[in-house]
């Protein structure tokens, strides 16, 4: 009989234990999720640059290959010059044919203003040699301007980094027929990267700009980066997606929202790890002063 009690009492008190810590295990978890709020549906993000040339032509050389790192005004590929180099020439020598004809016209202004005080020159023939002059003076603008924009493309046959970082997504090779502003490759700039984090509506109540927060990225397990809450979208994902949700046929079924999030690194923390764009990561925004252990 005793023994019977006693397994009670201790079956009790095991039970007892087993609830209390239950409760408290609710408790601190209770508490900790109204001090911080996490998503997995978050992931790496970072500038990149579409390279495409500003004029069209044969690809003469390419200088890079994927993947490969450049830094900024570095050249990366060129365009065969011949016809740009033939289209200046051909408009400085007009050029130079505009300038005669309006030193020419000048001349002719000059002797006719002095002949017009002498009344030896009707006003009418006058004024034809002073439109004469005028239109000459403007045509020598325009082969000027037609100068300057042939040069320009000249120069825009060969195309540079606009930034550091590395080449992908490269679609263009030697003596490839190419188009202006056809998108031939993109350079991605690692060295300036974030966190791009979905929450749901109901999560962000407490966040603010300026909230400390701490990353996990899939790739580099066991590390933990640190940033802060730079800022929230103005609208949910769906808001500013191509083909936003409608409601046509009446039937209405409620979705928890997204809202990204905008997380930035803090200086060094990422300094021994490549972080790539498109990576998986879960962040922790901490939205009461915590110290995050």
């Amino acid at each position: 009989m005793n023994l019977k009690n006693n397994k009670k009492k201790v079956f009790i008190c095991l039970s007892v234990v087993v609830a209390i810590l239950a409760i408290t295990f609710a408790a601190v978890y209770a508490v900790r999720s109204l001090s911080r709020v996490t998503t997995d549906d978050a992931y790496v993000d970072g500038r990149f640059y579409t390279v495409a040339a500003k004029v069209g032509g044969t690809v003469k050389e390419v200088y890079v290959n994927d993947n490969q790192g450049v830094k900024k005004g570095e050249l990366l590929f060129e365009i065969d010059p011949v016809d740009y180099e033939l289209k200046v020439n051909d408009v400085e020598a007009s050029l130079e044919v505009k300038n005669v004809l309006f030193e020419q016209a000048l001349r002719d202004k000059v002797r006719a203003e002095a002949l017009y005080r002498q009344e030896i020159y009707p006003k009418e023939r006058y004024e034809n040699v002073c439109t004469a002059c005028n239109l000459a003076k403007a045509q020598l603008k325009a082969a000027e301007a037609q100068l300057k924009i042939a040069r320009r493309n000249l120069e825009y046959t060969k195309v540079y980094a606009p930034s550091n970082g590395y080449v992908t997504k490269k679609s263009v090779e030697t003596g490839n027929q190419i188009q202006a502003g056809q998108p031939l490759m993109a350079v991605v700039d690692m060295g300036d990267v974030w966190v791009t984090a979905n929450y749901k509506e109901t999560q962000l109540k407490n966040v603010k700009v300026g909230q400390r927060a701490e990353i996990k990225v899939d790739t580099y397990p066991g590390s933990i980066f640190t940033g802060k809450v730079e800022s929230i979208m103005a609208g949910t994902g769906s808001a500013f997606s191509l083909f936003p949700p409608e409601n046509a046929l009446g039937n209405y079924v409620k979705v928890v929202q997204r809202i990204p999030v905008k997380i930035v690194f803090d200086n060094g923390t990422c300094d021994k790890h490549k972080m790539h764009i498109g990576m998986s990561c879960i962040p922790t925004i901490f939205t009461q002063n915590e110290s995050g252990k």
